[in-house]
């Protein structure tokens, strides 16, 4: 048998099996690619050889630096994970070659190289991979509320692919929209159904004027007179309010501004209604001013400024007299007790004459007449008044009297004058008749 004619029929049967494929002469043919970071993709290629050859071995080269020299290095010799290049071509002609998850390491030419029964080919042509990644961009990035906003996914590779987008890691389904400060956040794009190839993501902050304004006070109650106080203001604002953004005010009077005002000695006169006020770059100084609610502080103390009152201020023997315990004490005073000195001095000499606010004395008398002090207190303390005198008016002892000894001095001085009109008469009629009798005497005697 003629082993040609063999040869040559088989090689009958082998073109009839493999039409096409054939070209005839040796070479390779490529298409460059671009790919996404993280996706798979398909280096395409054909490659052809004359006819009666079996092909007997294939291989992909990447160009690498070697020695300051460009040279084809096996891939098999590359530092990947395993089933990162996978050949996908065939020994008739197809040596398509599939990256998986592409890297930006992978970027470069790529040659593929074969051998047959009857040559080889070494190719200096290749394939290019060009590595992309997908490019978030916010329009504009720093927006104020009510500012349209604009999201946009850039590849950098001509191949259209459906994307997703997401915020804060969950998905977002409008790419445009009119900012609030809700829509503040990290954005990204990522490929439909390949969430892992995604963008880097890319913040948008989103301005605002001062929102949800509080006033607070620490400690937040039984704040006692002398203790320490420190009231904060705070809000949501962005920018943030900065320390001079801050003013406090006390019943509508102007306290200070920053963000804290301490009271390190809190005095009655402390408390009152509360509110801060909060601006930033967006809502202006002077202009749309937010307000907190205005909060309380109350300031608790021991009864002070003790006082007495007393009613009537002119007093008689036998009126009323009322003395009233007037203080200043929060939470009010509930106890008042009152005592009357005996004695010049020393402790021992108050006695305690009566209870309640006020001390009545239905019918003044001389008994009464004394020093009188209170005592006052509530559940933090006491406190008393200095020392007041009660006494009636001068000369009114026995004032029921008076207009009885009135009348008696009245009556005796009117008796007095006639006793002295009478004698004051008799008088005067015994002088005349002494000067009548010595008229006569005269008369005779001439």
């Amino acid at each position: 048998v003629d082993i040609n004619c063999i040869l040559f029929d088989f090689d009958i049967l082998l073109f009839f099996y493999t039409e096409g494929v054939w070209s005839g002469t040796w070479g390779v043919t490529y298409e460059n690619q671009c790919a996404l970071r993280g996706t798979s993709v398909d280096l395409k290629c054909k490659y052809g050889y004359t006819l009666g050859n079996f092909v007997t071995w294939v291989g992909w080269f990447k160009a690498q630096q070697v020695s300051n020299k460009l040279t084809q290095v096996p891939l098999s010799q590359l530092p990947s994970p395993p089933n990162h290049f996978k050949y996908i071509g065939d020994y008739r002609g197809n040596c398509n070659l599939r990256i998986n998850n592409v890297q930006p390491s992978d970027q470069g030419a790529y040659y593929f190289n074969f051998a047959a029964t009857l040559g080889s080919w070494t190719s200096d042509t290749y394939a290019f991979l060009s590595v992309r990644e997908l490019t978030t961009v916010v329009e504009p990035s720093v927006a104020r509320e009510g500012d349209a906003v604009r999201l946009t996914c850039e590849s950098g590779c001509p191949e259209t692919r459906k994307i997703n987008w997401f915020k804060d890691g969950r998905l977002v389904q409008r790419s445009q929209f009119q900012a609030s400060r809700e829509d503040a956040g990290s954005y990204f794009c990522a490929i439909q159904g390949e969430e892992t190839v995604r963008s880097a993501s890319v913040a948008l902050s989103v301005h605002y004027a001062p929102t949800d304004v509080t006033l607070s006070v620490s400690p937040s109650r039984d704040v006692v007179r002398g203790s320490m106080v420190t009231l904060t203001c705070s809000g949501r604002a962005n920018p943030p309010v900065a320390r001079s953004g801050y003013r406090l005010y006390k019943d509508a009077t102007y306290v200070s501004s920053g963000q804290s005002h301490v009271i390190s000695d809190v005095q009655p006169r402390h408390r009152g209604r509360y509110h801060c006020q909060a601006w930033n770059n967006i809502s202006r100084s002077g202009s749309n001013l937010i307000n907190s609610l205005a909060v309380y502080l109350d300031v608790w103390y021991q009864p002070m400024n003790v006082s007495v009152s007393v009613s009537p201020e002119h007093i008689v023997e036998g009126s009323g007299v009322n003395l009233t315990c007037i203080s200043n004490a929060n939470p009010a005073a509930d106890n008042y007790t009152w005592y009357k000195r005996t004695e010049p001095t020393g402790s021992h000499s108050l006695v305690h004459v009566g209870s309640g606010q006020v001390l009545s004395l239905p019918s003044m008398e001389a008994s009464h007449n004394g020093l009188y002090v209170c005592y006052v207190r509530n559940s933090l303390g006491e406190g008393n008044s200095t020392e007041v005198v009660l006494a009636m008016a001068a000369g009114q002892h026995g004032s029921q009297s008076l207009p009885i000894l009135a009348g008696v001095g009245l009556l005796l001085i009117a008796a007095l004058v006639a006793v002295l009109l009478l004698f004051w008469r008799k008088q005067r009629s015994q002088v005349d008749k002494k000067v009548s009798a010595s008229a006569i005497s005269c008369e005779i005697t001439s």
